[in-house]
């Protein structure tokens, strides 16, 4: 009898960037699975078709990143958190039906409980700088944790009102040009924009109006100590880093895929630490 051996894989384009194959074959090896995690580069107009034979080309499931995300939800079957995000980034097969999610909701959710214990607690108010997906993915996030008012702050107004339509009276519109003054209501702030990001302008944003127990997150990860986050470390803030996001993330589609739910270890951060600021620690930020 012929045993098939399980394997995914990570959709884009380009795709040579992700760390997704680092952080899923550490965790193959470290678990004894016969398996394999891959890049597939696929253009836009040939993903439809890309994935009408995922199972055929021997794949459990994927993840997908950029440009595919909304593709993605269009071709599959979208859980509640998709749906909410509008984008997937995770696919797997359930019988013969794809289904999909987005789990940047508890990679972000779960970074956060890990970095900064009982965050939730005391956290009325949230502002969150940036209206995309990420931002979409982290105000769901939020909502569903109880944080009882969220303020998001883009620099296209517009932008932030269509996430106050899609999510409700809990979302409110900040101004992006009194972002100093938006920071003194709140318990935590999030950074879903590139501001700060490798070859990208910082964020400039003095953190002073923040509480002395505010919660300061970024969800960048190149580099992983960006400097709001510098910002915020010098001021005796708790911190919640893009890399630990990155890393949490990635653990339901290994479970949905393998049949195992990893563990994000210290090991496996200080892996994918050291590929950020290896040789190569020029590429782009891609999941």
């Amino acid at each position: 009898m012929t045993v098939t051996r399980r394997a995914a894989c990570v959709i884009g384009w380009p795709v040579e960037h992700s760390r997704s194959p680092l952080i899923h074959n550490y965790w193959l090896w470290r678990y004894g699975i016969d398996g394999e995690y891959r890049r597939e580069a696929v253009r836009q107009q040939d993903f439809a078709g890309f994935i009408a034979t995922l199972a055929a080309r021997g794949y459990a499931g994927a993840n997908v990143t950029v440009p595919h995300k909304e593709a993605a939800f269009a071709l599959s079957q979208p859980d509640e958190r998709a749906r909410a995000v509008g984008a997937v980034n995770t696919l797997w097969f359930d019988g013969d039906a794809l289904r999909s999610t987005n789990t940047d909701v508890e990679g972000f959710l779960d970074n956060l409980d890990a970095s900064a214990p009982h965050w939730d607690r005391d956290a009325a108010t949230a502002l969150v700088l940036g209206a995309g997906g990420a931002a979409r993915a982290v105000i769901h996030g939020l909502l569903s944790r109880g944080v009882e008012r969220v303020v998001v702050a883009n620099r296209t107004a517009s932008r932030a009102e269509a996430l106050r339509t899609s999510f409700g009276a809990r979302v409110q519109v900040g101004d992006w040009a009194r972002l100093e003054a938006e920071l003194a209501d709140a318990a935590l702030l999030v950074n879903t924009t590139t501001l700060g990001m490798q070859g990208q302008p910082a964020l400039e944003l003095d953190l002073a109006r923040l509480g002395g127990h505010a919660i300061v997150a970024d969800i960048v990860y190149v580099p992983v100590v960006t400097p709001l986050l510098a910002a915020a470390k010098a001021r005796g803030l708790a911190t919640a880093d893009g890399l630990g996001m990155l890393l949490h993330q990635a653990v339901r589609g290994f479970a949905l895929w393998f049949g195992k739910t990893p563990e994000v270890t210290s090991q496996l951060r200080a892996l994918v630490e050291a590929d950020l600021i290896g040789p190569q620690a020029n590429r782009p930020q891609t999941r």
